[in-house]
């Protein structure tokens, strides 16, 4: 049996997030700050990632005086309260094969410090020194305290209303960083 460890190599990975409310979108990027993941015999078996939330950016607003009152918006304690929790952490707690590619991962993914489990599926392409995970997970924010313009707890938002669901689309690339062999 092989174990590999992978190390994520941040400048290589990258996290879009989308945002949805009733008259639209806003999408942008969140940095992975580290991590790894552990591949036995070619299959992923646990691994940890940290999100780096003050690297939160805002892609769809062009004009630079919106993008930075959206951008401090975010970062305040309305959404992730950056300044109080700096990163955002997904723990890999199982993983399920559902074909040679492609694996359901589940996890604790904690933001503010607030942690609930939360599953996916990723497709992992693994060349023995080098992996990337691909895939799309789906968050209700308002398990974490954020609550701004949620119609679950404010009333007659109207046009106003935020969608409690958010999307980040993921590709991460990791370097192995040892290898070890062990027998049965």
């Amino acid at each position: 049996m092989e174990t590999t460890n992978f190390k994520i190599v941040s400048s290589n990975s990258n996290v879009e997030w989308t945002g949805r409310k009733v008259t639209g979108a806003h999408n942008g990027t969140i940095g992975i700050k580290e991590g790894n993941f552990i591949v036995e015999d070619g299959k992923v078996k646990g691994g940890k990632v940290v999100i780096d939330t003050a690297s939160i950016k805002i892609l769809d607003v062009t004009d630079p005086a919106t993008n930075t009152q959206f951008a401090g918006h975010l970062a305040s304690d309305d959404f992730f309260s950056i300044e109080k929790f700096p990163t955002a952490a997904f723990d890999v707690l199982s993983v399920k094969e559902v074909s040679d590619s492609i694996f359901h991962l589940e996890g604790n993914l904690t933001i503010k410090n607030i942690t609930h489990v939360v599953g996916f599926d990723a497709t992992l392409e693994n060349n023995r020194n080098a992996i990337a995970l691909t895939g799309k997970m789906i968050i209700d924010r308002t398990k974490y305290d954020i609550k701004f313009r949620s119609g679950n707890f404010f009333k007659d938002l109207g046009d106003t209303l935020i969608y409690n669901d958010f999307e980040l689309d993921f590709n991460i690339t990791a370097e192995a960083i040892f290898s070890e062999q062990s027998k049965n």
